[in-house]
């Protein structure tokens, strides 16, 4: 990959789009990995003022530490972003507990934290005039769902939705992300014992877009071993999660219908 072109591309498409759109710049939530860290300074870079808003809800330290940590160092980096912290604890508690106990499954719950998060960027891009800036990469938004409908999935635009995992570390390096982000395992920060994305798919990124490419050039399932697990665990994952990658369904009514 031509890293330093393809930074360019996605800075002049981000600038092309908010100007088209009239709209006065960038919002990002900020999670303390690798994809919310170099959406957010792509977006600083385009030039345009850029919201980070740090959304805890009884966040794990070590994330919340590594998104603070990018905050400061954008901040030091760039005079047109500014930092929002919102603890939303609180308003998570309290939904928790109004909801039946039957309901609240880990799952379920964790999603809701992503649905708050999602209202309290708009929150901010509506009253600023600015879009929000999405944070999943092509193995994620494409391959295998891994998002929440509606939350992490609810943006304005997705620069780096073209990017699979091993691209997105390749622009990392070349933008010098902070290491501790870097180095880190890559989580969705929607759990708070701190599991990491591998824990949840029960396969690397690595592996995912090895069986992403395969599934593309061919459907035949003519893995053995570990390859064949991997591209079990990717086609299941990418078939069941074909109504979040697909527009929304119409019922479309027939003319002599109406």
């Amino acid at each position: 990959m031509r890293t330093k072109d393809v930074i360019k591309h996605i800075i002049t498409w981000l600038t092309d789009y908010s100007d088209s759109s009239k709209t006065k710049g960038f919002v990002v939530g900020i999670s303390g990995g690798i994809d919310s860290a170099i959406t957010s300074t792509l977006c600083a870079l385009s030039g345009k003022n850029t919201l980070c808003i740090l959304m805890p809800i009884h966040q794990n330290e070590q994330e919340f530490n590594r998104s603070n940590e990018h905050a400061k160092w954008l901040t030091s980096k760039f005079s047109n972003v500014s930092i929002f912290k919102v603890d939303l604890s609180e308003t998570f508690d309290t939904l928790f507990k109004e909801i039946p106990t039957d309901i609240k499954s880990d799952l379920s719950m964790a999603n809701t934290r992503a649905r708050i998060r999602m209202t309290t960027l708009y929150t901010f891009a509506g009253s600023k005039g600015m879009l929000v800036a999405g944070t999943g990469n092509k193995v994620e938004d494409f391959g295998v769902g891994f998002y929440t409908k509606y939350g992490d999935g609810g943006v304005d635009l997705s620069p780096i939705a073209d990017l699979m995992k091993s691209e997105v570390f390749e622009i990392a390096k070349e933008l010098k992300i902070i290491n501790s982000i870097q180095d880190a395992a890559p989580t969705d920060g929607l759990w708070s014992d701190g599991r990491n994305d591998e824990d949840q798919l029960g396969a690397t990124y690595n592996e995912l877009e090895w069986a992403m490419k395969e599934y593309d050039n061919s459907k035949e399932n003519r893995f053995i071993g570990r390859d064949k697990e991997v591209f079990n665990i990717f086609t299941k994952l990418h078939l069941s999660n074909q109504h979040k990658m697909k527009p929304i369904p119409v019922c479309v009514i027939p003319k002599e219908l109406k």
